[in-house]
């Protein structure tokens, strides 16, 4: 079987099968059918090696009704043929199971029904198209937002319900945005400093250590100022660096994390903070800061002294809820774990626990 990229082949596999079959089944029936639901596929970025697990023909299929559930899934699983263009259709172990094999024709094939609702708050807490609120935004991680607005659309026969679902996805409310940015930039605050003073103390391994934080928070942002939404550790590099502009922050940072002592490495550093700084001032979401690098008080290292970007954009923000929030920001900026970002109600509460309950300071 020769590779074909995975959004290709899923708008394939409903064009050519699940499309014409619901339509014979079932016919007159409203759906939306399309590929959001997690993958490298949904980027752009599978490969060959993607094929391993959790791969194949699949489509997502959404009707309005929960009681049109049922029937779809059982003409699909009547009637979906054995291959697709070489590729099994039922896998061991399937989508729902996640990691199965698609090497071996199994018991599960790769299309799933949900009620678009239904499927919508499970994946994210809320309907995007009843509008989100601040507290919505936050406490999403920006991976399942590039998922929802990534992927593809293949068919939307709820008059555009699911395209209005991504649209309004699309990109946060100006004030949440300066919330969130100001919160990338409060960790930058944090810890510019200690690379240096972790080399000064002999901890080479320590300083690389911090520098890697650093060069985690300043791709985040870059992608953030760039209206890109971050995706999660796998993809973060690959995808920062398709961003026009990156070349100065990429070799910056790869000097930051590269060989030699701390005074070769500085200056890639510094290069990255300048430049994703110069980035925030051309946003214009906040009154322009110097973004040149200047001294840590009297210690002989060069830092951003980030946080005037911070006060900057909180200063610029009207939204009352957020003015006197603290800038934690949105959940996966606290929070760097998979089993609670995975899982739109952890998440939630984690968010409310940090933060206070809407409208609570």
């Amino acid at each position: 079987m020769s590779f074909v990229p995975g959004l290709t082949l899923a708008r394939r596999f409903h064009d050519e099968v699940v499309g014409p079959l619901l339509a014979r089944r079932l016919p007159g029936l409203p759906y939306a059918a399309g590929l959001l639901d997690g993958g490298s596929e949904l980027l752009g970025l599978d490969t060959p090696r993607s094929t391993d697990h959790d791969w194949g023909p699949r489509t997502q299929v959404f009707v309005g009704s929960a009681l049109d559930v049922a029937p779809v899934r059982a003409a699909l699983d009547a009637d979906l043929p054995a291959r697709f263009l070489g590729w099994p259709t039922r896998y061991a172990g399937g989508p729902a199971a996640r990691l199965g094999t698609v090497h071996a024709d199994g018991d599960r094939h790769g299309v799933t029904v949900d009620e678009l609702g239904g499927w919508l708050r499970d994946r994210l807490g809320a309907d995007p198209r009843a509008g989100l609120t601040t507290a919505d935004w936050l406490a999403t991680p920006t991976q399942r937002l590039a998922e929802l607005t990534g992927g593809a659309v293949f068919h939307d026969g709820l008059d555009g319900s699911l395209i209005a679902a991504r649209a309004a996805l699309a990109w946060y409310p100006d004030d949440v945005w300066r919330h969130v940015l100001a919160s990338g930039w409060q960790r930058v605050a944090q810890a510019e400093h200690l690379a240096g003073r972790c080399a000064e103390v002999g901890d080479e391994l320590g300083s690389r250590v911090v520098a890697a934080g650093l060069a985690r928070d300043l791709m985040r942002l870059g992608l953030l100022l760039r209206r890109r939404w971050p995706p999660y550790a796998k993809w973060l590099g690959t995808v920062f660096a398709t961003l026009p502009g990156a070349a100065p922050v990429v070799d910056g940072l790869a000097a930051a994390l590269g060989p030699g002592e701390w005074a070769v490495r500085e200056p890639g550093l510094v290069r990255a903070l300048e430049t994703v700084a110069g980035w925030t001032n051309d946003a214009a979401l906040a009154a322009p800061v110097d973004p040149a690098a200047r001294p840590f008080h009297d210690r002989p290292f060069l830092v951003l002294h980030a946080g005037r970007f911070v006060e900057a954009l909180r200063a610029a923000i009207t939204d009352p809820e957020l003015r006197d929030r603290p800038p934690v920001g949105a959940v996966d900026q606290y929070v760097d774990n998979v089993d609670v970002l995975t899982h739109p109600d952890r998440a939630r509460r984690v968010a409310t626990a940090v933060v206070g309950p809407p409208g609570g300071a």
